[in-house]
């Protein structure tokens, strides 16, 4: 799977996620600063989501200090759906009922033991098929197109 990974500032998290992709056996295209520089978090998350609205990436995985300004900015996009993850049941969740389609995680808050944990939640959960639940983005679909 191709993923689109964003941050603004390379920190030891983003190693080890960048080290649990290969494992994983994924395919990263890297959007951010090296060691010891910064980038704007609105301009790398955007061109991540891009990349997975345009299928150029399977998925994406966002990432600030916080998580939350990569998740609001990713989600401008039209056809992503991100979700802030701090946990395992958050990602499993997003991606049953919500069909998340860019993992935002938070550079500050984030464990290597919970990342783990997450990665393992989001790549194994595959997105409700049922009637209801596939009505629901349905309805997150129109609301992209009102905005238009």
């Amino acid at each position: 799977m191709k993923i689109a990974l964003s941050t603004d500032e390379r920190t030891d998290l983003v190693e080890r996620l960048l080290k649990e992709l290969n494992e994983r056996h994924h395919t990263v295209e890297y959007i951010g600063p090296e060691a010891g520089e910064d980038a704007d978090w609105p301009e790398v998350t955007c061109r991540a989501a891009e990349l997975v609205a345009s299928g150029a990436a399977d998925e994406g995985i966002v990432m600030c200090w916080t998580g939350t300004g990569a998740s609001i900015a990713a989600n401008k996009v039209k056809g992503i759906r991100a979700a802030l993850c701090r946990d395992a049941e958050t990602a499993k969740g997003a991606r049953i009922w919500n069909h998340a389609n860019v993992l935002a995680l938070s550079l500050q808050a984030t464990s290597e033991s919970i990342l783990k944990e997450i990665l393992d939640a989001w790549f194994s959960t595959k997105f409700s098929d049922d009637e209801w639940n596939l009505k629901q983005i349905e309805r997150i679909r129109h609301m992209e197109t009102k905005l238009d």
